[in-house]
């Protein structure tokens, strides 16, 4: 399984990923949304989004970001107001 094979990663941010050293859905399992998003603001684009944190989110839920629920959505909302 590739990356892109993921909801919610396209091209882009596939190559985000590999950037940081995440090659395959597991790799992205098992560092967590929140870290991938932390190394990809600090290493590859610093302007990172919200909208990129639900993403991967989602990839690692393996549902599109639309579906995260409510309490994740927050959740994720609060991590990212916290590393402006």
């Amino acid at each position: 399984m590739e990356l892109t094979d993921l909801p919610n990663v396209g091209p882009v941010l596939a190559g985000n990923l590999q950037a940081i050293g995440v090659m395959t859905p597991e790799d992205l399992r098992r560092l967590g949304a929140e870290e991938a998003w932390l190394r990809i603001r600090l290493r590859v684009d610093s302007g990172a989004c919200l909208h990129q944190l639900q993403a991967l989110a989602g990839a690692v839920a393996g549902v599109p970001k639309k579906e995260l629920s409510p309490e994740r959505r927050g959740e994720l909302q609060t991590f990212f107001d916290s590393h402006k």
